[in-house]
Order: structure tokens, then C-alpha cells, then sequence
């Protein structure tokens, strides 16, 4: 069994927001799969159901964003899966809007979803799935602009970019993540080569 987690923030005044990638993500991959997260469980949104010929657990924590490590660690015990066994998707402010990055450890995060989940896990090595928000132009703190409301353009492009996503999923599910990842990571500019 994959667990497969979309991190966002619960509520109608988050659904388009750039913290809100992850879940955005899944919602693809579930269209995709035709799997239906609307069941409540561990503090989450999940679905059961099949990806690229593995059966997985496609979930939508519903904790607020530095919570999401309880939702995770919680499914990962019920459904017997190991670290190596999840995927989370999530925002990345520190990549250009539509950009994708897949790495399956690191430490060196300022994103508090992730940390939440390293923390509760007590390990790092799990694969994650950036998606890039970075704004044209850095408004106000990074706290206040993930949690704006996206406007039309960009909301254009998270769609482009959660359908790319799920195409990453499935790659990392089929091709394994070495050729995921040379399929999916773009070059990006020397301040963000040490993503993790």
C-alpha cells in the first residue's frame, strides 16, 4: 500500500490558495484514478482505490498545515506503510509557478507541513513532490502570500501544474523515482539547488 498526501488547509477560504498545492494535486490524481477522498479517517480526507497498478491511499489532511504530520503518521500506522511508502505533495515558494521538484529525503525545509511530517515520522526518508508558487514579485511576508487567494492566471497554471503532478505520481509509482526524477526536475537557478 502508497500513501499519497496532498498537504493543504482545510476550508473554502484556502481552496485556492498557493498553500493549498497539495490538496489541489490530489484532487487530479483522484480524477485520474477515479477515486473518491471524501471519506473521513485520522484527521484526513482519504480514498482507496488504484494508481498505475498500486493500491494506494490518496489523503487530504484536514488539520491546519503544521498539524499535517499527526493525519500522516496516523494513516501510514493503519495502513502499514512504511516511510519509503509515501508521497506528499506539497507548495514550494521557492520554485517558479508550474515547476515540479522530487526528492525522496531532506531536512533543510522551511515548509511547516513538512516539517510537521518529518517531525512526526521521525525520519525524512519519504519521497516528496514540490510544486512551485513562487510569486513574480515577493509581497508582503511568505506566510501572507501562500495563503491569498490565487487570481485567474495562476489558477490556470495550478491546474496545469496538478495534472503534471499526478503525472509525476504515477511516474514515481511505474518508473521508479530515479527516472522520475530526471523526467520531472527542471533546472532551476543556482539559489535553489539545495531544495530538499
Amino acid at each position: 500500500m502508497k500513501l499519497i498526501a496532498g498537504l493543504g488547509n482545510p476550508g473554502p477560504e484556502y481552496e485556492w490558495t498557493p498553500h493549498n498545492m497539495g490538496f489541489i494535486a490530489v484532487d487530479a490524481l483522484a480524477e485520474r484514478a477515479g477515486i473518491r477522498v471524501t471519506r473521513p479517517e485520522a484527521k484526513a480526507l482519504i480514498g482507496v482505490g488504484e494508481v498505475a497498478g498500486h493500491e494506494v491511499v490518496l489523503a487530504k489532511p484536514q488539520t491546519m498545515m503544521n498539524l499535517s504530520g499527526v493525519s500522516v503518521r496516523m494513516l501510514a500506522e493503519r495502513y502499514e506503510c512504511k516511510p519509503v511508502d509515501i508521497i506528499v505533495l506539497i507548495d514550494e515558494v521557492d520554485l517558479p509557478w508550474g515547476m515540479l521538484r522530487i526528492r525522496d529525503r531532506g531536512r533543510n525545509s522551511t515548509h511547516n507541513g513538512l516539517k510537521s511530517i518529518i517531525s512526526a515520522l521521525g525520519t525524512d526518508e519519504f519521497i516528496r513532490i514540490r510544486l512551485g508558487v513562487q510569486p513574480e514579485k515577493m509581497w508582503g511576508d511568505r506566510r501572507e502570500y501562500v495563503l491569498e487567494p490565487m487570481g485567474r492566471e495562476d489558477r490556470r497554471v495550478a491546474q496545469e501544474t496538478a495534472v503534471e503532478a499526478a503525472e509525476a505520481v504515477e511516474s514515481v509509482l511505474t518508473d521508479g523515482l530515479d527516472k522520475a526524477m530526471s523526467r520531472f526536475n527542471q533546472k532551476v537557478s543556482s539559489g535553489d539547488e539545495n531544495l530538499d
